[in-house]
């Protein structure tokens, strides 16, 4: 099809084992990169948020009850809604929250106010909204996609309108990893990006998307650097792993 449609090339992201295994088949190239995630204790389950931070080393434990206990001295605290039940002005909330984190970047947000209108309308119980509120004033919110046939967990999209110390890791790590926990959920997957989530509970995980390119030369071109790029990667997580935030014990 992508040779009939002229198109220059195709990609496909997130792959499940079966994703991969027929991508390969059909000679795509794969490409290696790293997540990191929260799994839920095999065996064992976690009961609460206090049996998962015990499992921590005690510095990272340490850690982590100070800055929610920075963020409850603030006064804040949080309401949860989920899919169907997350109102209009709820979801006007967020998209605030969302398009001044964007601009504090220096970028324009790239999902609308109508993007999260339709999700809302057309799969509702996909979303998992958690807002940070202050003296009854909404100061932040947080979104998750959820899927519970799964058991998982994705995020996040947020943002604030105003500074509160520590109120980032406890809406987008500490609320999410709580309510996780509570609901049975096996994973929360918390995106790419920033090693200070292993302090939190999150490990690294490798992810493989999968990519056709018309072009011969530069497809093959492309596969040279794959292989030296997931060679890195491989010691990358390698060398993370090494650094576990969890008890040995």
């Amino acid at each position: 099809m992508a040779v009939h449609q002229k198109l220059s090339s195709v990609h496909a992201l997130f792959l499940d084992d079966a994703d991969v295994a027929a991508a390969q088949a059909q000679g795509w190239l794969l490409r290696t990169g790293v997540q990191f995630h929260w799994m839920q204790r095999p065996g064992e389950p976690y009961a609460d948020m206090g049996d998962f931070l015990a499992s921590l080393q005690r510095d990272k434990r340490k850690k982590i009850q100070q800055e929610r206990r920075k963020v409850r001295e603030a006064g804040v605290s949080f309401q949860v809604v989920e899919g169907a039940a997350i109102t209009e002005t709820q979801w006007d909330f967020f998209h605030h929250c969302y398009t001044l984190t964007y601009h504090a970047h220096g970028g324009p947000p790239y999902l609308t106010r109508e993007f999260f209108r339709r999700m809302a309308q057309t799969m509702p119980q996909h979303w998992l909204l958690f807002i940070a509120e202050r003296e009854t004033e909404a100061v932040a919110a947080s979104l998750l996609a959820i899927d519970r046939s799964q058991r998982a967990a994705w995020g996040r999209y947020w943002g604030a309108t105003q500074d509160i110390g520590c109120l980032h890791f406890e809406a987008c790590y500490y609320q999410p990893l709580d309510w996780c926990i509570a609901e049975g959920f096996a994973r929360f997957e918390g995106g790419a990006q920033g090693e200070h989530k292993m302090a939190r509970g999150l490990m690294p995980v490798s992810t493989t998307s999968a990519h056709w390119l018309a072009h011969p030369e530069f497809s093959r071109a492309v596969e040279d650097f794959l292989a030296r790029e997931g060679a890195g990667i491989n010691a990358y997580v390698s060398e993370l792993n090494e650094h576990s935030p969890f008890r040995s014990d």
